[in-house]
């Protein structure tokens, strides 16, 4: 797994989503399960000033099996930067896709959510809309092999569906309890997992 870093990120997106699916390696559910933190730089600092030093520096993404992209506000204009852009569409042929919150801005400008389903931020919902098929409010949206989470604390929703995806449901059950997060309705994998209306 790729997990993308950033200036400006949000760690709470990146945090949900990491502890819930590194579960697999330290529950031995699934074989092999590594990660990679990755990024544009050394060190990068996000949106409080939290600094995170990152394992490699622009590696092509193509080798991973996940790419896991966070929000922040400074994905509306990452969004823009035709080097860091250039270095995300080389996830194209990753098999699965993933972003939470507003890191659904950046698949959408790589060109992943053409005619797809997808959601993100409920206060970027409009800023999502040109990229792809439909935006749903939704805590948890998969379309094929992208799968994109709402708002921040969706991040953790998010990790324990991919946890099901990949496994079943008895170990999502096991992770959930790990975390002592009693929301995730293990048990649905529709590809839209809890609407919200906010």
């Amino acid at each position: 797994m790729a997990f993308v870093l950033f200036d400006g990120m949000t760690s709470m997106d990146f945090a949900g989503f990491y502890e819930a699916i590194t579960w697999l390696a330290i529950l031995k559910a699934k074989e092999n399960v590594t990660w990679t933190f990755c990024a544009d730089k050394t060190e990068v600092t996000d949106d409080r000033g939290l600094k995170l030093k990152t394992d490699e520096v622009l590696p092509n993404l193509e080798g991973f099996d996940l790419v896991f992209l966070p929000g922040g506000n400074s994905t509306r204009k990452l969004r823009f930067d035709e080097a860091f852009m250039g270095w995300i569409r080389t996830a194209e042929a990753v098999p699965n896709k993933v972003s939470v919150c507003t890191g659904a801005l950046l698949l959408g400008a790589a060109g992943f959510l053409e005619g797809k389903k997808a959601t993100t931020n409920s206060s970027a919902y409009d800023l999502l809309a040109p990229y792809c098929a439909e935006v749903v409010k939704a805590r948890v949206v998969r379309d094929g092999h992208v799968f994109t989470g709402g708002g921040v604390t969706a991040s953790i929703d998010l990790g324990l569906y991919m946890v099901e995806w990949l496994t079943n449901t008895d170990i999502a059950l096991q992770v959930q309890r790990k975390l002592e997060y009693p929301y995730y309705q293990a048990g649905n994998l529709s590809d839209v997992y809890m609407r919200t209306e906010l």
